[in-house]
């Protein structure tokens, strides 16, 4: 990599790590970005695909918007079914003309690699982080394994990009933070299928069996998914069954029909909430999943990554140009205020939309309730699209 010392390193190369180095580039901040995997398993990553008007904003302005402009889908509205009824969210209608972008995370990632590699600061894969230590130092340092060889790399700041189980998290001392959190009593089996979507936009179906999601990742590629009971195996949902289950869930009284095709992928993924905080100690920094972990059901990981590294570039950019810290000083607060909203919304969604366990019971009437009012009512439908569109980044 050539020089020991840099002003940010960051741990993580997924979409916060990268997005974050392509910002503090733009401003002239020096980086490294150090990424334990190799290139290969990074660009096959399968996470989110919804990206919210200032997610796809930010990219734009960054530089990495010329493929998303091209492949990505513009969606301007989604649709609520229960008890068998249909009801579309218009989303630029109802926020004042914000929409989303379908746009696989994986696709992202391949993006700003390429403009890294090409012209951006350096990026190790298969450098993996073993410490961080000096956080309460001016020099914090990063201990990591390249190539079989141990290195140390001297900072102004480390931020974590590396996730819930990362080392960065770990580096703050116990005593100076604390997590919350919140474990779901299902999961959701999530397939791709070699299928042309169902729908133009996406589809959230609670019904009395479970909730679905009836989603895409191109015009010929479908991402579907169903809630299941946790632990549940993969293979104990063979490829009919999957599809006769989807159908069920998205079952209503008008035209529309399930378009079946080959799966080429299933797993399940566990939903859970968590938020630690706080999200700086001394000089390290945490952002995306090794900050705050949101269930699916929102569509907002991904986007509350972007937002925590547009908020820290806007920080340092701001130290490096005024030499005033109160933007970074300010950091865990402004963004911790953001998280909470996107915490609420995810667990509105996933607790509104998923069956209860058992028969059915008081809470499935307040869900189908709820589901009415949102299908009635302007101001409560404003409320969802207004969240999932993304509020505005400050």
């Amino acid at each position: 990599m050539g020089a020991h010392h840099t002003t940010v390193g960051i741990i993580g190369g997924g979409p916060a790590g990268l997005l974050l180095a392509r910002l503090l580039h733009r401003s002239g901040i020096d980086c490294a970005v150090l990424e334990s995997r190799d290139r290969g398993y990074v660009e096959q990553r399968q996470r989110a695909g919804i990206l919210e008007q200032g997610t796809a904003d930010v990219l734009r302005a960054c530089g990495a918007g010329e493929r998303l402009d091209r492949e990505g889908l513009v969606h301007d509205g989604i649709e609520l079914r229960y008890d068998r009824r249909a009801h579309r969210l218009d989303l630029p209608a109802l926020t004042g003309g914000r929409r989303v972008t379908v746009y696989a995370q994986t696709e992202i990632v391949k993006d700003l690699i390429a403009l890294q590699l090409d012209s951006g600061p350096p990026l190790l894969f298969g450098a993996r982080a073993l410490a961080v230590t000096g956080a309460d130092t001016a020099s914090p340092r990063i201990h990591y394994r390249h190539e079989g060889r141990e290195h140390t790399l001297s900072c102004d700041y480390v931020v974590g990009c590396d996730g819930f189980h990362g080392i960065t998290r770990s580096a703050v001392p116990e005593r100076e933070r604390r997590t919350y959190e919140r474990r779901y009593p299902y999961s959701w089996l999530g397939v791709l299928a070699d299928a042309p979507p169902s729908s133009d936009e996406l589809i959230y179906a609670h019904s009395a069996r479970g909730f679905a999601l009836f989603s895409m990742r191109s015009p010929a590629v479908s991402r579907l998914y169903l809630q299941v009971p946790n632990g549940t195996d993969p293979a104990d949902w063979p490829d009919d069954r999957i599809w006769d289950e989807l159908e069920a869930r998205g079952a209503v009284d008008g035209p529309w029909q399930l378009v079946r095709g080959p799966i080429t992928a299933k797993s399940v993924l566990p939903m859970r909430s968590s938020v630690t905080e706080p999200m700086r100690h001394g000089r390290i920094l945490l952002a995306g999943d090794a900050a705050h972990i949101v269930p699916p059901t929102g569509a907002k990981g991904l986007n509350l990554a972007v937002a925590d590294v547009t908020v820290l570039a806007r920080a340092l950019e701001h130290l490096h140009r005024t030499g005033s810290a109160e933007l970074l000083d300010a950091y865990s607060a402004t963004c911790l205020r953001r998280v909470w909203r996107a915490e609420h919304f995810s667990y509105f969604m996933t607790t509104t939309l998923h069956a209860p366990e058992g028969r059915p019971s008081f809470e499935t009437r307040l869900q189908r309730s709820q589901l009415d009012r949102i299908a009635t009512s302007r101001h409560a439908a404003a409320e969802l699209a207004e969240n999932y569109a993304g509020l505005p980044l400050r």
